[in-house]
């Protein structure tokens, strides 16, 4: 019940190898996490993944069948959308608009339709807005729906980047650090959203910093080094390899959370 395969992917840039044959395996209805230290390879990867790097080896499957990651919009289009490290909204734009421009990723009309105001069009407009308006309140910001993005705060900002990727109706969501910048309260507010993202059938591939999160979330972990995949498994197992206890979380065997 594979989903995303990654067989030997890697990138190169000049003479430094941000990613040496990384090969991975995420299940259909898995939270599945990447950790490692800063520049171990866990964005370039992200990265390659969704287009907007051209690996120089491996392949990418989804679903079984092999990914098109040419460009963003042909990975977007075959069922991946992602989230970004540093959040990349539309500040001047409204936070349901925000959400409606996931949702055109979708749209069938076309810019010539658009143009010429066509019934198909405005039909459209009127799902995709509808669609917008049922996923800001499944993230807890349709209250909000005409205020400027800018005007959110951080918190609410990372869950309108949610919501605008769920819009694309993935299959895979792919986050870059989520919970990067968030309080207690906060981080527990996302962690609640991540798993009904889960439970409504949705495969989360999660970057996060924040360990005990991601070992008390998902329901396996990688560990990149230098572009190398370190281990996998478990979070059980791989939080009490002694390499990962040493190189990542900064704690002896006993400490390990």
């Amino acid at each position: 019940m594979t989903l995303l395969e990654a067989r030997g992917i890697a990138k190169r840039f000049g003479g430094v190898n941000a990613l040496d044959g990384v090969s991975l395996a995420i299940g259909k209805g898995q939270i599945y996490g990447l950790i490692g230290p800063n520049g171990a390879g866990k964005t370039t990867f992200f990265n390659c993944l969704t287009g907007l790097y051209r690996h120089d080896a491996g392949r990418f499957w989804l679903d079984g069948v092999e990914l098109d990651t040419r460009s963003p919009d042909r990975v977007v289009k075959s069922g991946i959308a992602r989230t970004f490290q540093n959040i990349r909204l539309f500040a001047g734009l409204s936070v349901l608009e925000n959400v409606m421009v996931g949702r055109h990723a979708r749209s069938g009309v076309g810019a010539l339709g658009a143009v010429l105001d066509t019934r198909a069009f405005r039909a459209e407009e009127t799902a995709v807005r509808a669609r917008a308006l049922e996923l800001l309140g499944y993230v807890g910001l349709q209250a909000r729906r005409d205020e400027p993005a800018r005007n959110l705060p951080y918190g609410d900002q990372r869950r309108l980047e949610i919501a605008r990727a769920l819009a694309t109706d993935p299959r895979l969501l792919a986050l870059d650090e989520p919970a990067a910048g968030m309080n207690a309260t906060e981080t527990a507010v996302l962690r609640t959203l991540l798993e009904r993202i889960r439970a409504d059938g949705v495969t989360l591939l999660l970057i996060e910093h924040d360990v005990k999160l991601v070992m008390g979330l998902c329901d396996r972990v990688a560990v990149l080094d230098f572009g190398q995949l370190v281990i996998e498994g478990e979070p059980d197992t791989v939080r009490r390899d002694p390499a990962v206890i040493a190189a990542y979380l900064g704690a002896t065997v006993g400490d390990a959370p």
